[in-house]
C-alpha cells in the first residue's frame, strides 16, 4: 500500500517528505511536523500511537488501518483535545463505499422476508492481520442497522440463533473480496465486491488526504462522497 500511495501522490503533484516503516527510528516523530497530511497504513497495535504522534505534531492524519476500533473513543478524544484532524475508513475504495450503500438497501428489502438467512464471507491475502476485515465489519454493521432479525455479527464457530456469521478466508495475495448472501430453501441472493488490485484503496486514501488538508475534526468516506456529490463531480 505504501508504495502504491507514494506513486499516486507523486502522479497527482504532491511531494512525499517522509516514509516510515517498522525499522524507522524515532526521528520521524520530529520530521512529521514538516508534513501537511500524514497517511497511516500500518497494523492495529501501532495505529493508535501513530495517530497520537500526528495529533501532537499538529498534522492531520488519514488512517486506513483497521482492527483498532475498540479504542475509537480514546482516539477521538485525543484528536479533539489536540484540535487535530482525522480521516478514518475501513476501506477507501469508491466502489466499496457504493457497495456499503447497496448492502444497506438490500438489507432493508430482505428484512420483510424471514425465509432468507443472511451470511457474509470475506477473503484477503495471507498477510492481513485482522479478521474479520474492517470492511466486513462495516458491511455487517450496515446490515444489522437495517435488518432486525440479527442481533450481532460473529465468527461462525461462536454463532448462535440471531447472529450474523462472518467467515474469513486468508489465501494468496487477494486484495479483498466481500460477499453478502441471503439464502432460503429455494434460492439465494448474493451481492459481491471484488477488488482487482490495491489501486482503488490507495487512490481513495490520497483523495482523502487532499480533502483533509487544513481541516480540523473527524471525517469519514461519507463526508468525502457527500462533498464530491455536492460539487457535481
Amino acid at each position: 500500500m505504501g508504495k502504491t500511495i507514494e506513486k499516486i501522490c507523486l502522479a497527482r503533484g504532491h511531494k512525499v517528505i517522509l516514509k516510515v516503516d517498522a525499522d524507522s527510528d524515532s526521528a520521524w516523530k520530529q520530521e512529521i511536523t514538516k508534513a501537511d497530511v500524514a497517511i497511516e497504513f500500518t497494523e492495529p497495535h501501532a495505529a493508535e500511537e501513530n495517530m497520537q504522534v500526528c495529533f501532537d505534531a499538529g498534522v492531520p492524519v488519514v488512517t486506513g488501518t483497521t482492527g483498532w476500533y475498540s479504542r475509537f473513543e480514546q482516539v477521538k478524544l485525543a484528536c479533539e483535545e489536540a484540535k487535530g484532524g482525522l480521516f478514518y475508513a475501513t476501506n477507501f475504495s469508491i466502489g466499496v463505499n457504493l457497495f456499503f450503500q447497496l448492502n444497506r438497501s438490500l438489507a432493508r428489502l430482505m428484512a420483510t422476508h424471514p425465509d432468507y438467512s443472511a451470511r457474509m464471507v470475506e477473503t484477503h491475502h495471507t498477510k492481513k492481520k485482522d479478521a474479520p476485515s474492517g470492511t466486513a465489519i462495516s458491511l455487517a454493521e450496515g446490515l444489522l442497522a437495517e435488518h432486525p432479525a440479527y442481533n450481532r455479527w460473529i465468527i461462525p464457530e461462536l454463532a448462535r440463533s440471531g447472529d450474523l456469521e462472518i467467515e474469513s478466508i486468508r489465501e494468496g495475495d487477494v486484495p479483498g473480496t466481500h460477499e453478502v448472501a441471503y439464502r432460503s430453501e429455494v434460492d439465494e441472493i448474493t451481492i459481491k465486491h471484488t477488488a482487482f488490485s490495491r489501486q482503488g484503496f490507495a487512490e481513495g486514501a490520497v483523495v482523502a488526504a487532499e480533502f483533509l488538508h487544513n481541516k480540523k475534526g473527524i471525517y469519514t468516506m461519507s463526508d468525502l462522497i457527500n462533498e464530491t456529490q455536492s460539487h457535481g463531480i
